[in-house]
């Protein structure tokens, strides 16, 4: 079989009064969200970017640049669907995904395993193949000091049977 692995990662400042969007879920009571052209989802956004790379198809803002109104204020779940198409037409299928969020707070825990199950139905996989984990910085550098999050991914991909 044909495998290929692809790395990403995201960061986004924060800012208070912005909605907090992490791997497809809106994170309730948060306060402070991401400032971004689209919904600012790091964790998507790394995942894209892992998929993308596995494929070789260069990177996200490559495919959906933040230069472009089409993608402004865009639900990250729309750029996920559309980065597993473009890795679909290259004749691959997505075989497992793992992503690490580092944030000082708010605690992520308790909606991880709503994001693997959006992770996993957005890209049409089971929710199985999808491990979403959390850590801080010990309050280290910008994530620690509540500036900004930052999201890791990789990605295996595979040839479609």
């Amino acid at each position: 079989m044909d495998f290929r692995i692809g790395n990403g990662y995201d960061v986004h400042a924060l800012a208070a009064g912005l909605p907090l969007w992490l791997g497809g879920v809106r994170i309730p009571d948060a306060e402070k969200g991401c400032v971004a052209h689209s919904d600012g989802d790091a964790a998507i956004h790394a995942l894209c970017d892992a998929l993308l790379g596995a494929a070789a198809l260069g990177d996200i803002g490559l495919h959906f640049p933040d230069t472009s109104d089409e993608f402004r204020g865009m639900d990250s779940k729309i750029l996920l669907r559309r980065t597993v198409a473009l890795v679909a037409e290259r004749g691959y299928a997505v075989g497992n995904a793992d992503i690490v969020i580092c944030m000082q707070r708010p605690k992520l825990r308790p909606f991880i395993p709503q994001m693997q199950e959006t992770l996993a139905e957005t890209m049409g996989i089971a929710p199985d193949r999808v491990s979403v984990k959390a850590t801080t910085t010990e309050k280290l550098g910008f994530v620690g000091r509540e500036e900004g999050v930052a999201a890791y991914a990789v990605a295996l991909i595979h040839k479609a049977e």
